[in-house]
């Protein structure tokens, strides 16, 4: 069994179940961390809708969360679940501001790895999670 993410009539998505669950438990987690609403409705029948106007500014807030993650172990636990959204942003043909992730507002809080990694120059890391997206995109079934 499948379900579908769609934007509009327009489908974005269809995993499989499980897969389709994890996501929207990811999704929700980070709804808490950023403490934004992702846009992604709740999956009713096996259908989900997505709100492109929450979902454009979800997907711009998590995107300066992860730039601005220096963590290892963060960076690796996040980086599927974030280049699955931008494979979602990519298909609702939202335009993806790559510069704006340098100007994350941050709460006074964050992770500190020890010891402190060099940390990858911003094209360095939008490429690297644009050729994940890519990756992935090709086996993200519609």
């Amino acid at each position: 069994m499948s379900q579908y993410y769609d934007m509009g009539d327009q489908t974005l998505w269809n995993p499989s179940s499980g897969v389709s669950r994890l996501f929207l438990r990811q999704v929700a987690l980070y709804e808490a961390e950023l403490a934004l609403p992702s846009g992604v409705g709740p999956m009713d029948a096996d259908e989900c809708q997505i709100d492109p106007t929450d979902f454009t500014a979800f997907v711009g807030a998590l995107l300066a969360r992860h730039h601005d993650t220096s963590h290892t172990v963060m960076v690796a636990l996040s980086e599927g679940f974030v280049a699955t959204v931008l494979v979602l942003a990519q298909r609702a043909g939202i335009e993806v501001d790559w510069e704006a992730a340098d100007c994350t507002a941050v709460d006074g809080l964050r992770d500190v790895q020890v010891p402190v990694p060099p940390a990858p120059g911003r094209e360095v890391w939008a490429v690297a999670l644009r050729q994940k997206a890519r990756e992935l995109d090709r086996y993200m079934v519609r």
